[in-house]
């Protein structure tokens, strides 16, 4: 099984970073084919736009749906940008429309709330604009007078990834996020300082951007303290590991 396969069967399989109530879905359950081996992707290299390219390969692998529309951007009458839609799809089954909107996203918890490796981005933050924002986007006159063939769109909201916490620092997890209900199956990670390295007692290996969610089963880099910015790197047993410097989130 190639990377592509490997990363498309972990989309499936894996679930929401939420526990699944409206607008939140995950792909659990629902029977799919796996990914042809000759299927290649060559298009942006950012995760985020891998990710999306296989939910909706795999969305297209699904009997009852038809995705409709991808990657629409929205504009104001005057050509400015206002917005983007991930995915429109046609539900066969229930003979309606559905708005997607997918996230791959990975998440630090320090004092009470959850930051990117970056620290610029926030679960709450992050959350807030998918639900008041870019969920939104379906309803717009910019968008219903373009496509005016749709009715009124159901709103679904793909959030997968992985969350992590300090074991050195350890403080309270959080069980929710805006009133809704993290999955404590995904916060599966763990993260220390670069001045804590000392305190992780098994060997890791350097992770890729694109095997940040699937990891590798290739152990031949094996990763030295960093002496700037930020790592993420897994253990042999799978465990998955960001090493920040001490004056992160600031």
């Amino acid at each position: 099984m190639n990377q592509l396969q490997r990363f498309y069967r972990w989309v499936a399989s894996t679930p929401s970073l939420f526990q699944l109530q409206p607008p939140f879905v995950d792909f659990r359950g629902i029977d799919v084919s796996d990914l042809s081996s000759s299927e290649v992707y060559d298009g942006n290299r950012r995760l985020g736009f891998l990710y999306q390219h296989l939910c909706t390969k795999l969305i297209e692998n699904i009997p009852d749906y038809q995705v409709e529309l991808d990657e629409i951007q929205i504009n104001s009458a005057s050509g400015q940008t206002i917005g983007a839609i991930d995915l429109i799809l046609h539900n066969i089954d229930t003979r309606s429309y559905e708005h997607w909107e997918v996230a791959i996203k990975f998440y630090l918890l320090h004092k009470g709330v959850w930051y990117g490796p970056n620290a610029h981005d926030q679960l709450d933050k992050k959350l807030d604009r998918m639900l008041s924002h870019q969920l939104k986007m379906s309803s717009v006159d910019e968008f219903t007078q373009k496509y005016d063939g749709f009715g009124s769109l159901s709103e679904h909201l793909l959030m997968q990834g992985r969350l992590y916490v300090n074991p050195f620092s350890p403080e309270p997890i959080p069980t929710e996020c805006l009133g809704f209900e993290l999955n404590s199956s995904q916060i599966s990670g763990y993260w220390c300082y670069q001045s804590q390295w000392h305190l992780i007692d098994v060997p890791l290996y350097a992770l890729e951007k694109s095997n940040w969610a699937i990891g590798t089963d290739t152990f031949d880099e094996l990763e030295e303290k960093p002496k700037e910015g930020f790592i993420h790197a897994q253990t042999k047993k799978g465990k998955f590991w960001f090493v920040v410097p001490d004056k992160w989130p600031n």
